[in-house]
């Protein structure tokens, strides 16, 4: 599959999953009714316990001082955990933190994962190995990459590409699982592995600094140049040569192999016998690398002006919201 469908592909994905979720977004929720609370008159208070004796009006100021303290232990309480989450958000950046730390909850158009991209912070703790695989893992395995992989299936199975896998339900389900298996093992051959062995830092530091020009320079310059979990600038290697192991490792074990189709044509009644070239080369190994670090590419692009893009979706929902009229509650109680 060429690399501009798969651009095309990922571009009407993502956009249906961004308007999905700015659909829930803007669906106001309607609090429910609560009967009992209608019921209950407001002049009746709750029946006192007769038996139960009023405190004495003596220990009232005493009372009243304790409660006093304790709202000032709260509140030292409250100052504390604050200034702790503000060390926090100081030392792992300005993202909302992922399950692991040193990482986010993004979302590509609020849809794809987004995990190893943090906005606006470059001193952060390196990641250990556990955490590098336990990211890749989760962003590779996430439900929404499901369609995305379906998708790619669908349309291998209508060019016919890859002819070995052959057609029907079969057909697909092989194309699907080969189309998993490529994109599970680039990300973890770049994003994990590699930068385990050679302690590189797979996240991408977006950057907000000058203009369109200069930051699209940035993000692609990003394929080439990356950090160490020192901190120091270094040619990306987990990048260039994990997605070459991870091209060489998918294309020759599970694709398919040169095989001879036959073709009966019923008007002569003859049969023809075709030889179908193998997968397993290596021009086709380089053709899938350049598609791979391709794709890593634009995405970077796209990881880069994803925040500004995300902004502008979310003033203008914020807009809309707040053009809706306050809808009334039922559950209110009226007045006499």
């Amino acid at each position: 599959m060429s690399l501009s469908t798969r651009i095309v592909l990922l571009l009407a994905t993502t956009a249906c999953f961004s308007f999905f979720a700015l659909a829930q977004q803007a669906t106001p929720e309607t609090p429910a009714a609560n009967p009992s609370a209608q019921n209950v008159p407001a002049s009746d208070p709750p029946a006192q316990d007769a038996q139960t004796p009023n405190p004495p009006p003596a220990r009232q100021p005493a009372s009243s001082q304790n409660a006093g303290q304790s709202s000032d232990k709260d509140k030292d309480k409250n100052k504390d955990n604050k200034d702790n989450k503000d060390k926090d958000k100081t030392t792992q950046g300005t993202n909302a933190q992922g399950k692991n730390a040193g990482t986010s909850n993004d979302r590509l158009f609020l849809a794809l994962p987004n995990f190893l991209t943090l906005e606006g912070s470059d001193k952060v703790a390196p990641l250990t190995a556990g955490q590098k695989f336990k990211v890749v893992a989760r962003g590779s395995f996430d439900k929404v990459q499901i369609p995305w992989y379906l998708s790619l299936a669908a349309i291998s199975q209508a060019e016919n590409s890859e002819p070995g896998y052959g057609q029907g339900w079969e057909g697909y389900g092989k194309r699907f699982a080969s189309a998993f298996a490529d994109g599970a093992i680039e990300n973890f051959m770049t994003s994990a592995v590699f930068p385990s062995l050679l302690h590189q830092d797979p996240r991408f530091f977006q950057s907000s600094e000058g203009g369109f020009v200069r930051r699209s320079g940035y993000a692609i310059s990003r394929i080439f140049v990356t950090h160490t979990d020192s901190g120091h600038s270094q040619f990306n290697y987990s990048e260039i040569f994990g997605s070459a192991v991870a091209a060489a490792i998918s294309t020759n074990t599970y694709h398919p192999q040169a095989f001879i189709s036959k073709h009966y044509d019923a008007a002569t009644n003859t049969v023809t016998y075709v030889h179908n070239a193998s997968d397993r080369t290596l021009p086709n190994t380089a053709s899938v690398w350049g598609s791979q670090v391709g794709y890593d590419t634009i995405t970077y692009f796209v990881k880069e002006f994803w925040p500004d893009i995300r902004r502008k979706m979310m003033k203008k929902h914020d807009k809309a919201m707040a053009a809706q009229p306050a809808s009334a509650n039922p559950s209110s109680p009226t007045g006499p």
